[in-house]
């Protein structure tokens, strides 16, 4: 084999090896658990997540870097749909989505005041977030009666525990010199959803974040595909002109 042909089949190989490495990366996150398999194709499940989002979550939380008006245009839900259910603080489409809790109350009923969850994927990745949705329990040592295994000793109960019910720890067995750990969270009290509606709940939810925290992914992953076509394309017709000048050349 050329030499020519050699880099040729090099260049094909990383082309298909970055398409493929497309469609998992946003499931290449770091924080462990289990993977939440976010798809930013399924717009569905975002529309849903942004409905959970500003049900359960934007009473404490805002969306410091995102617009009303940009959810109801990438999403695609009807701009009236959006008014109707996204938007509860009185403000305007094109607004910022910025939680209206005061914060000195908030820093007293809490703790602390709730974070701003625009970058929260971005910073933490949608897994942890799909993980920590998931792994809130029952702990009445807590101030606010709840914590999460993946957060521990978070200063905020669960905000969808009408959803997923109620969890309680259970402990490894007790070793010298060693703090108590948490073997596995039970369902003691179901919530209005079962276990495999609760995931995709959380699922959705996560998703909707990661599009918050970086709303160009949506253009950028479909454009991205095309580009690479596109150069794999050029290499190969590159390769077929190096061939017909080089043909003569020994």
């Amino acid at each position: 084999m050329t030499s020519g042909s050699t880099l040729f089949l090099r260049l094909v190989a990383m082309l298909l090896c970055a398409l493929m490495t497309l469609g998992v990366a946003t499931a290449a996150e770091e924080g462990g658990g289990e993977p939440a398999n976010i798809r930013l194709d399924d717009i569905a499940g975002m529309q849903r997540g942004a409905r959970l989002f500003f049900n359960y979550c934007s009473g404490c939380h805002s969306l410091e870097y995102m617009r009303y008006s940009r959810i109801a245009e990438e999403l695609q839900p009807d701009t009236a749909d959006v008014e109707q259910n996204f938007v509860f603080t009185g403000g305007k489409i094109g607004d910022h989505a910025i939680s209206h809790m005061p914060a000195e109350q908030a820093a007293t009923w809490f703790g602390k005041v709730p974070p701003d969850l625009s970058l929260e994927a971005r910073s933490k990745g949608s897994d942890w977030i799909y993980n920590y949705l998931k792994s809130f329990y029952l702990d009445p040592s807590r101030p606010l009666g709840w914590n999460n295994t993946v957060f521990p000793n978070v200063s905020m109960p669960n905000p969808l525990w009408q959803l997923q019910g109620q969890q309680i720890a259970h402990m490894k067995p007790a070793v010298a010199g060693h703090d108590p750990e948490i073997e596995k969270l039970e369902l003691k009290i179901a919530g209005n959803q079962s276990p495999a509606e609760f995931d995709r709940t959380a699922r959705d939810l996560s998703a909707f974040l990661q599009y918050v925290g970086e709303p160009a992914a949506l253009k950028r992953e479909a454009m991205g595909v095309w580009v690479l076509l596109y150069l794999a394309l050029f290499t190969f017709i590159a390769y077929l002109l190096k061939l017909e000048f080089w043909k003569d050349v020994h």
